[in-house]
């Protein structure tokens, strides 16, 4: 919570600092910003409803000289195969964020309550493995999943995206906050380690299991380059990759590639809307707001 006080007859701001001033070069700040999101998003919205012809024109004119039209989201709903594509991204992005959350939650835990051999080592090789670029092990994963014969499949699709050192260190942080003697009354009264994990530490853990859920299911969504690479079968392709190839059997076009574009980023305006509590104060309780 923002904390306020009275100073000299202005509000004081432990970061805005004191008077009126502060806070309206705040507010214009974010106006500023809010603007730049929105200008180049409704530009988009605004070419994916002109003609290829209108689209591809220079110049900035909003309003195109041959009206607006949806021949582009026709060609984009005629041609690809959109609502088996939208369900393998739902599944998709389900069940990895099921799973990372999962083991996440377990290995954060153990790193922060359990005592073993090479517990420090081991915390500091998955801190370290979070500057590891994804794309180094393109490869390797490929051709470990060829030779599991799993290209071609879901679990070729999600398993490789299970693995989120990121979430594991966000979590075993929070684990940290949480009191000790909670889990000592818990054992007390006869509860194992899992007991107490499932029955106290989850329950207490609810809002950032959420904002870690959530991080991943966006994540998961908008990977492009993975699920490209496992899988070549049209009838498994999650939505990103299955426009991707709309746009490519009649090339870039403007107003298809805009109309491609909204059509991906619905379902996550979607779970914006529904979740936007829990999104912005998962910024603040993962420190991703600089907090």
């Amino acid at each position: 919570m923002v904390r306020r006080r009275r100073y000299g007859g202005h509000a004081w701001h432990p970061t805005l600092g004191t008077g009126p001033l502060p806070r309206v070069l705040t507010l214009l700040a974010l106006a500023l910003m809010t603007v730049l999101w929105l200008v180049p998003f409704g530009w988009g919205v605004d070419t994916s409803f002109k003609t290829e012809v209108d689209a591809s024109a220079s110049g900035a004119d909003w309003i195109p000289k041959a009206g607006f039209t949806l021949d582009a989201y026709r060609t984009i709903l005629g041609q690809g195969n959109l609502p088996v594509w939208a369900v393998n991204s739902v599944v998709i992005a389900v069940c990895v964020t099921a799973i990372t959350v999962t083991i996440s939650a377990m290995a954060a835990y153990a790193f922060s309550r359990t005592l073993f051999r090479g517990r420090r080592v081991l915390f500091a090789v998955t801190i370290a493995s979070i500057m590891v670029p994804p794309q180094i092990l393109i490869v390797p994963l490929f051709r470990q999943m060829l030779a599991m014969n799993l290209v071609d499949t879901y679990a070729a699709v999600i398993l490789p995206q299970v693995v989120a050192p990121a979430m594991v260190f966000i979590l075993k942080k929070f684990f940290d906050g949480i009191p000790r003697e909670l889990e000592e009354a818990a054992r007390i009264d006869g509860a194992g380690s899992f007991r107490v994990f499932w029955s106290v530490v989850l329950p207490l853990s609810r809002p950032i299991l959420a904002a870690v859920a959530i991080f991943v299911f966006i994540n998961t969504w908008n990977n492009f380059l993975w699920p490209f690479i496992s899988t070549s079968d049209p009838q498994l392709m999650t939505l990103p990759v299955g426009l991707s190839t709309v746009k490519d059997s009649t090339g870039l076009r403007n107003a298809q590639e805009s109309a491609a574009s909204i059509l991906g980023s619905i379902p996550l305006l979607i779970v914006f809307m529904l979740f936007q509590r829990q999104i912005v104060r998962s910024v603040a309780t993962t420190g991703l707001g600089g907090q």
